[in-house]
């Protein structure tokens, strides 16, 4: 099972992770178990590098596979592209600064923090290497219920609070896994009605694609199931629970930072079932531009910045949607790059949310504001996150937009993109205006007098994190072209009439 490396790659991205988690476990009491994980964190981060130079991004071919027979129908089956190597480098950066930010915190239960995310890191892994799409949906089941036990055991809310939003995401995820699963076992039946042999395979299912009833079928119970997950409006409702009385950050970020939901999107539901995308791209791409305006008008609603960041989520989650089912390479790579910037910066503002909530022990606006002056450092840093995901120009979204919009006129016409361009205008109003709220205006009654000084740890994460930011936007060059080719061998998959 090796590969060009000389040893299994793959296998160690998601084994490194794991052994991590039960270290770590194993010294949970000790003050230097976040250490470990630290280091752990960083390595994997090396291991991510390395992917990302033996990736050939001038080859659409999938890479470094390996393949491990099991038993039956889930043999062990991975392999990467331009595409996957992005993905696992973003995975590692988000986990190496989950985990100096829970120094930030100081949870006095750290260490058992780390377990959850380094297991969480492995199963992320995991889904975005394998190419078997059933082993996709059981990684992400069991990286769901690992993300369901930090909700859960250390919620910010009342018992009441907690037990609702903990309901809310148990009930939509397990109705979109329960989807997810239906159409893997429609596509493995329609492989076996097609060759008389069950699959669950990537390559076989392209090779042997689902047709009629048996495509139209997988995809709408396929892209549904994927989207309560990435979430899509109107499927999104378990997210502004889960923000608002949730963990502050550190769940959150495991659930949005890494899109695994667009990432299933891109790997196998556009793949293998083109037809079916060419027949219903339009109305996926209306209800997508519905979700803009209307998560765009509840965010201003809000009083609450993190359920206000839940509608950010949500109304960016939907232009990224608008670019995928572009169904071109241009729109592919632009909704790609927007996935990969969002998960950053939706990353940095939940982590400076928490340094505010930690300060403050709410996140209600109206006992917020007058704390640029306090903590101007924090107060930047959320700035330049809010305006990485409206795409200002020095971030990476800047480009991706424009990419997705290129791709959009071209489309579907000038009308749909300059309705969608005005969304993406009102998202920056509510991202400036939940800013205001909380950074500038005048201190409300109520909130506290003084507030502690930024720490040097807060200076090392939030630098780090908006370095991260500002060299991907003006250096998005290298990324693109690590995509152009696996993105432009998909895009050729559809061909419209």
């Amino acid at each position: 099972m090796t590969t060009g490396t000389g040893y299994p790659l793959l296998w160690a991205l998601q084994v490194v992770p794991l052994l991590g988690a039960v270290g770590v476990y194993l010294l949970h009491t000790h003050p230097r178990a976040v250490l470990v994980s630290r280091i752990v964190a960083i390595f994997e981060l090396l291991l991510a590098v390395q992917l990302l130079r033996q990736i050939d991004a001038t080859s659409s071919a999938l890479q470094l596979v390996e393949r491990l027979d099991l038993f039956g129908f889930t043999f062990y089956h991975a392999g990467a592209d331009g595409v996957t190597a992005l993905f696992v480098l973003l995975n590692a950066l988000l986990t190496l600064l989950l985990s100096f930010y829970g120094l930030v915190q100081g949870h006095t239960n750290a260490g058992r923090i780390a377990v959850m995310v380094l297991a969480a890191e492995a199963l992320l892994m995991s889904m975005l290497v394998t190419l078997n799409v059933l082993w996709f949906a059981l990684a992400s089941f069991a990286e769901l219920a690992v993300v369901a036990h930090l909700l859960g055991r250390w919620s910010t809310s009342t018992e009441e609070n907690r037990a609702l939003a903990m309901a809310r995401f148990i009930q939509f995820q397990g109705v979109g896994g329960a989807m997810l699963l239906v159409s893997i076992g429609i596509l493995g039946w329609g492989h076996a009605d097609a060759t008389g042999r069950w699959s669950f395979d990537l390559l076989d299912l392209m090779r042997v694609p689902p047709q009629g009833k048996f495509q139209s079928a997988a995809f709408f119970l396929m892209f549904y199931g994927l989207a309560v997950r990435t979430p899509l409006f109107p499927l999104h409702g378990w997210l502004p629970h889960v923000a608002q009385r949730g963990m502050v950050a550190v769940a959150p970020a495991l659930l949005l930072g890494i899109k695994v939901g667009i990432y299933g999107m891109l790997r196998f539901l556009l793949p293998l079932m083109p037809e079916a995308a060419i027949q219903w791209q339009y109305w996926v791409v209306g209800i997508a531009m519905a979700g803009v305006f209307y998560t765009a008008i509840l965010a201003f609603l809000q009083t609450n910045l993190r359920r206000l960041l839940s509608f950010a989520v949500v109304s960016h989650t939907s232009l990224i949607i608008i670019g995928l089912f572009t169904l071109e390479a241009v729109g592919l790579q632009g909704a790609l790059l927007l996935t990969v910037n969002f998960g950053l910066a939706v990353t940095v503002m939940l982590f400076m949310v928490g340094c505010v909530f930690r300060r403050t022990h709410t996140t209600e606006l109206d006992r917020l504001g007058g704390l640029f002056d306090r903590i101007p450092f924090i107060a930047g840093v959320f700035l330049v996150g809010g305006l990485s995901i409206v795409g200002m120009p020095g971030t990476p979204g800047f480009d991706a937009a424009h990419l997705v919009l290129e791709a959009a006129i071209g489309r579907f016409g000038a009308l749909p993109t300059v309705a969608t361009a005005l969304g993406n205008v009102a998202a920056a109003g509510f991202l400036l205006w939940g800013f205001q709220r909380a950074f500038l205006a005048p201190r409300a009654d109520g909130a506290p007098s003084t507030v502690q000084p930024t720490e040097p740890m807060e200076y090392f994460v939030g630098s780090l994190a908006v370095a991260i930011l500002l060299i991907a936007g003006f250096y998005s060059e290298p990324w693109l072209h690590l995509t152009d080719a696996a993105l432009k061998a998909l895009g050729a998959r559809f061909v419209h009439g």
